[in-house]
């Protein structure tokens, strides 16, 4: 081990304590709790970027809308469990003017982050039809999700999309929807943690499979608006999100308050599900929540299981920050542009010092400078990467952990990385790319 800004005594004192056998297959909690320790132990700083948290101020129509409802006293009271009609109202407002569908508000469903309408979207869509039980991730993807499913003892498959963008995604995905057991398919979009961004002719050809087979599609847009490239903070002019539901009614879509609202503390989002499904019927639902529309499963049988409703007073901040965004009085794109322009000058300072992005295309465009990036050092695994670089003060997280079939990548989060450190991540990263030429 040669000179490292962390000393390798310390990191491997703590990395044997920790009980963690390979860092790389460590979760994200776990990689943090690991470099606070080493932060303590060493009094060194660490250029942070495993944890997708958001580094901007909260926004402040929100703020003030949720303190004002919270003088009014709505904490005091249960909130309805189908959300309170401002929010809904204005979230089919908001998947008008910036993904251009119509939906009416009734198939808006506020739920505690995209975390729980994840959670109940998946407990719900498995009890639809009897033979199909499983979900098909394309990955990479939100590693957390299929812990979720792990915890509820339900089943997924999973392939990597890396080897299989464009045309080659039909045969991918019929390959695994003509067996005839996948009820759901899910992804993000811009995807966590690879910062790829499905083309119009792919989301295209995942409407036409779901339609072919009868599946349904979980469509993830946590990172709403984020493809840098173009500008969808418009309300009502193109471009638009780009979505699935143009090509689908089997869609439910997830929008997070988290990132693109910087609202990730009061844990709010939407269910968006389309017109047709949100009415469908499905006669084997009824065993497990005594009644047979799809809709109003979710509502009255998972949502209210898991949450009995969502916060009160953050429904008035969702419905106050959409508002703005729907009356054009509130540009969220301008708030969060941060992270594409640090993730600008990350990625270049990574790319000088030996590295190389290990997800770089969308089709024939370069990728989008976002929230994440994806980074590897010729020679290495991802494993010997992550553990390599608690020697020099910088953490991440496996691309492993995440589905991807790439051993030799890593995900890096801009949002807590302060441009402040820029010189230290440069210096850190120079050091190491000396040391192992």
């Amino acid at each position: 081990m040669k000179n490292t800004p962390i000393p390798a005594a310390i990191v491997d004192k703590i990395v044997a304590e920790s009980g963690i056998k390979e860092v790389g297959k460590a979760s994200i909690r776990e990689v943090k709790r690991l470099i606070n320790q080493i932060e303590t132990a060493s009094g060194e700083e660490f250029v942070r970027m495993e944890m997708g948290i958001p580094g901007l101020p909260a926004c402040r129509v929100g703020v003030e809308a949720q303190i004002e409802a919270l003088k009014q006293g709505v904490a005091a009271l249960y909130p309805d469990i189908e959300g309170i009609p401002a929010l809904k109202n204005e979230a089919a407002r908001f998947v008008k003017n910036f993904i251009d569908l119509d939906v009416n508000p009734e198939n808006c469903i506020p739920t505690v982050g995209s975390m729980m309408g994840g959670m109940a979207g998946f407990m719900t869509f498995v009890r639809c039809r009897k033979e199909r039980d499983t979900t098909l991730f394309i990955d990479p993807g939100f590693p957390v999700q299929k812990q979720q499913h792990r915890v509820l003892g339900l089943k997924y498959e999973t392939f990597d999309v890396y080897e299989h963008r464009g045309q080659k995604l039909r045969a991918k995905l019929e390959s695994y929807l003509e067996k005839g057991n996948i009820h759901s398919i899910m992804y993000s979009n811009p995807n966590n943690p690879s910062w790829i961004c499905f083309t119009d002719e792919e989301l295209q050809i995942i409407g036409e499979v779901a339609n072919k087979y009868d599946v349904f599609v979980f469509e993830d847009l946590a990172y709403f608006g984020m493809d840098f490239r173009n500008d969808i903070s418009k309300p009502g002019v193109a471009p638009f999100q780009p979505s699935v539901g143009k090509y689908t009614e089997n869609y439910a879509l997830l929008i997070s308050g988290s990132k693109a609202f910087s609202y990730a503390g009061e844990r709010i989002a939407l269910m968006v599900m389309s017109n047709k499904l949100y009415k469908r019927e499905f006669p084997d639902l009824v065993p497990y929540f005594r009644m047979s529309q799809l809709g109003r499963a979710i509502i009255y049988g998972t949502v209210y299981a898991i949450s009995s409703g969502v916060s009160h007073s953050a429904q008035y901040a969702m419905a106050a920050i959409l508002k703005a965004c729907n009356d054009g009085t509130y540009n969220y794109l301008d708030d969060v542009r941060e992270y594409g322009e640090k993730a600008a000058i990350m990625k270049k300072i990574f790319m000088d010092n030996g590295f190389v992005i290990v997800y770089d295309k969308d089709g024939d465009k370069d990728l989008a400078d976002g929230f994440y990036f994806t980074v590897a050092y010729p020679g290495m695994s991802s494993d010997e990467l992550l553990h390599e670089f608690l020697y020099y003060g910088i953490s991440a997280i496996s691309l492993t952990t995440c589905g991807s079939e790439r051993t030799e990548g890593l995900r890096a989060c801009v949002s807590l990385t302060p441009r402040r450190q820029f010189p230290i991540l440069e210096e850190r990263l120079k050091l190491f790319n000396e040391n192992h030429k």
